[in-house]
């Protein structure tokens, strides 16, 4: 965490990772999770771009666009039940806006559609992380 002040600008995305074999759309928790998944897709010769949204709304979707005509893959990773979640709409938006640009279904990587336990451990069992995210990666192909 920066000492000084620090302001991330609205509506504009960060590329995290550059790649160019599948773009990896993660928010929240799940950048750091992307991140590992793509360490280790890394050493099966994959390469992961991971885009951070940062701001859900409003959403930078030129860079997460510009990611997916680059790569021709796409996978949306988020903590939020995979059902109505902001993985749906993510995946929409790349689905009706960069159609053309893929090479295969965009895939999303969400908890099931159930209340989120509270106890730390059932907590972790639930949410998805690297392991969810290589393997969905590694489906595309």
């Amino acid at each position: 965490m920066p000492e000084e002040r620090y302001a991330i600008p609205l509506g504009k995305a960060r590329v995290v990772r550059e790649g160019s074999d599948v773009t990896v759309v993660a928010t929240g928790a799940l950048v750091p999770q992307a991140l590992r998944a793509a360490r280790q897709l890394e050493a099966d010769g994959v390469s992961v771009e991971v885009v951070d949204p940062r701001t859900l709304y409003p959403l930078d979707l030129e860079t997460i666009l510009a990611s997916v005509a680059k790569t021709n893959h796409a996978v949306v990773a988020h903590e939020a039940a995979r059902f109505c979640g902001l993985g749906a709409e993510i995946a929409s938006s790349i689905s009706e806006l960069g159609f053309w640009d893929l090479d295969a279904p965009v895939l999303r990587v969400a908890a099931p559609h159930h209340p989120i336990p509270a106890q730390r451990d059932l907590e972790a069992l639930t949410l998805p992380g690297a392991a969810e995210i290589a393997s969905a990666v590694r489906s595309l192909g």
